[in-house]
């Protein structure tokens, strides 16, 4: 059964985090909220391996984040799902997905699952954009396209914000929250806080 985003506030500012990095490609062993403070924006991802709806637009991301890093925009993927209910999600994992997909960006684990809780991830995958002030300005889809209908994987919906943040344009506060499998929370990890 497909989850949705929980459609945090805008203006919400970034929580902080602390995570180890599981990206080979990348030397930095652990990434901080002030390790991308030389980026004008800011692009939380919620990620995992095993899930279809990332797996449906993982290549495209990674083409996404290619395409924006070079223009300021500071990318993250996140995977906090609990390992030993999905132990393809376990760290091991995730640095292979890195090398073979190519990420340009760091694949972090969240494995208290804190850093999800605070952002209020409620999806895989699930986006929050902040400005330069670390500000939310977008949490939604990616675009429209599902593993499921025949919509082309485009990004629309994320390009046309982070266009808009780069431009200095407003960003429509009428956002298509994003869907996908749920976050897989350990026990005692999901509560009601994390509802609608």
């Amino acid at each position: 059964m497909a989850h949705s985003s929980t459609m945090e506030k805008l203006g919400s500012p970034a929580p902080d985090f602390n995570l180890k990095n599981w990206n080979p490609l990348l030397q930095q062993e652990s990434y901080q909220l002030d390790s991308f403070k030389n980026h004008r924006s800011l692009l939380v991802a919620f990620f995992c391996n095993h899930c279809p709806y990332v797996v449906h637009i993982r290549e495209s991301f990674v083409h996404f984040a290619n395409e924006y890093e070079p223009k300021g925009l500071g990318v993250v993927a996140i995977s906090s799902n609990d390992i030993e209910a999905y132990p393809d999600d376990r760290p091991e994992k995730m640095s292979e997905d890195a090398r073979n997909y190519s990420y340009s960006f760091p694949y972090l684990f969240d494995e208290t699952q804190e850093v999800a809780k605070a952002y209020r991830a409620a999806c895989t995958p699930d986006f929050f954009l902040y400005d330069e002030n670390r500000k939310l300005v977008y949490r939604g889809q990616y675009d429209s396209s599902r593993p499921k209908n025949t919509n082309l994987v485009t990004g629309e919906d994320l390009k046309n914000a982070v266009d808009a943040l780069i431009l200095g344009n407003s960003i429509p506060e009428n956002q298509i929250p994003s869907m996908g499998c749920n976050i897989k929370w350990k026990s005692g990890m999901e509560t009601d806080y994390f509802a609608g």
